[in-house]
């Protein structure tokens, strides 16, 4: 659900770049009075794992489409809501300027639909309604299930109403809806059911990092989660990402059958322009592999199932290793921050 540029107007792109850049300001005011700071390590991997994720797209049957992993459930169950929109804003701030998975235009878009509507509305209403006092399997599967589901029909009407308020109008809304919310139903069911068994594995390994607030003086390791999910990021990326669809994804699909294509041509001149060509030297790995490789994607494993390639293993650990120093760095600028008004 990734958006390019070419679907956003600069006013619209604008708007959404103000509105994420006040809840990033307003997640770094919010953490810097958290006095857990294992939150630090624990916003690297996972946004590590979330990357890495992310570049798996699994088939959708009878569709000729494909999802991937949000993954903004996952962040805001086990970070909270203000570390886990940081965590997502920097997996797709990473996405955008290494990999050009994303504009830059609409990179403020995406991180609201991706982050905004599960750390801020599914998990706080939705999740934390069903997982209420002393937490249960039950509980935990219902609640995720249910808020991923939920969270992504937000994040697909957004892009729908973000089309539209730019002008977009080979997308009209009527049609454009009534497919993007279909499509993401069936995607976002994938990612309840992923959300759900990755919050149950760490429920089960360490549910006190599932604390809202841990006791005060109370220690405890997260030394087990950590490590599964560095390793899932390194398989995920480095090995699984070959096994990602071909088919294109639910926002390419509901175009095609839209419009008739799966992309559009930004403008040549102005903002979009300036943007693209910012992206051009900055994204050394577009589209999860490498530059020399990119005027024939594929080449050598055309049709081949898993298409075993080795810029797109690079793509997923350099990927991961990127988010993981952002989100690490952002963590500890907050927690610098935090010291010196202290």
């Amino acid at each position: 659900m990734h958006m390019a540029d070419a679907l956003i107007s600069p006013a619209v792109g604008g708007a959404l770049w103000a509105a994420s850049a006040g809840l990033i300001g307003y997640c770094s005011k919010k953490l810097r009075q958290d006095q857990d700071d294992r939150k630090i390590p624990l916003m690297g991997v996972i946004g590590a794992f979330i990357f890495a994720a992310q570049m798996i797209n699994f088939t959708i049957p009878a569709t000729g489409s494909s999802g991937h992993l949000g993954g903004g459930m996952i962040l805001a169950i086990l970070l909270g809501p203000h570390a886990a929109f940081l965590a997502m804003a920097s997996v797709l701030t990473v996405q955008a300027l290494f990999f050009a998975d994303g504009g830059l235009l609409a990179l403020g878009c995406n991180i609201f639909n991706l982050g905004f509507f599960p750390c801020f509305i599914c998990y706080p209403l939705i999740y934390k309604l069903f997982v209420r006092g002393k937490a249960s399997s039950g509980a935990i599967i219902t609640g995720a299930l249910v808020s991923a589901i939920l969270g992504l029909q937000m994040g697909a009407f957004s892009v729908v109403l973000e089309t539209f308020f730019s002008g977009i109008s080979e997308l009209p809304f009527a049609v454009f809806v009534a497919l993007m919310l279909p499509i993401h139903l069936a995607i976002g069911l994938v990612e309840g059911i992923t959300t759900a068994a990755v919050i149950l594995f760490v429920w089960k390994s360490r549910p006190e990092i599932m604390m809202a607030s841990p006791e005060p003086g109370r220690g405890y390791s997260i030394g087990k989660v950590l490590a599964g999910f560095a390793a899932a990021a390194v398989i995920v990326g480095g090995a699984l990402s070959w096994f990602a669809s071909s088919h294109p994804d639910g926002l390419e699909w509901a175009m095609f059958r839209t419009a008739g294509v799966e992309k559009f041509a930004a403008p040549e001149k102005g903002i979009h322009s300036s943007l693209s060509a910012i992206q051009e030297k900055t994204a050394f790995l577009p589209d999860y592999g490498f530059k020399t490789t990119e005027s024939h994607p594929g080449e050598e494993t055309a049709g081949a199932w898993p298409a075993v390639n080795p810029g797109t293993s690079v793509s997923g650990l350099v990927g991961g290793l990127l988010t993981l120093c952002l989100a690490v760095f952002i963590g500890f600028v907050i927690k610098r921050r935090k010291a010196a008004r202290t």
